[in-house]
């Protein structure tokens, strides 16, 4: 089945971005991680993803990867809005829930992947990007 470049683009992101967390020591747990976070108003299950979740010694990391062919209109973290964030908080409550680990310390980080130049990527992990 095709997938369309937006898509491509952010799979190829992610990899960097694994990639990129590994070799600064954290440990990958989940990546695509899904899981429900509740219902909308005509009662569908609303999904929430988380796109990787590691650890970074002890600190559990709700990762959000933002891939972008270029930066010429904002840079990519710029998209991790209010929204964003509140959506990604929904699915790292459930997540920490659902593992019994909601009194460990967590924390929320953006990777950025700029790939206007193919052959050397540009991989830029903002810690703590968010907090509740």
């Amino acid at each position: 089945m095709p997938t369309s470049p937006g898509i491509q683009l952010g799979n190829l992101g992610e990899q960097y971005a694994a990639a990129y967390l590994e070799q600064l020591g954290f440990q990958l747990v989940a990546a695509n991680f899904t899981l429900p976070v509740g219902r909308n108003l005509r009662g569908a299950v609303v999904n929430a993803e988380i796109d990787i979740i590691a650890y970074d010694r002890d600190t559990l990391c709700f990762i959000e990867v933002k891939t972008r062919a270029s930066d010429w209109f904002a840079p990519p973290q710029a998209n991790v809005d209010l929204r964003k964030q509140r959506q990604i908080a929904r699915a790292a409550r459930a997540y920490r829930e659902l593992f019994a680990i909601e009194n460990d310390p967590y924390r929320f980080d953006v990777v950025t992947v700029l790939l206007d130049d193919p052959t050397s990527p540009e991989v830029n992990l903002f810690r703590n990007y968010f907090t509740l």
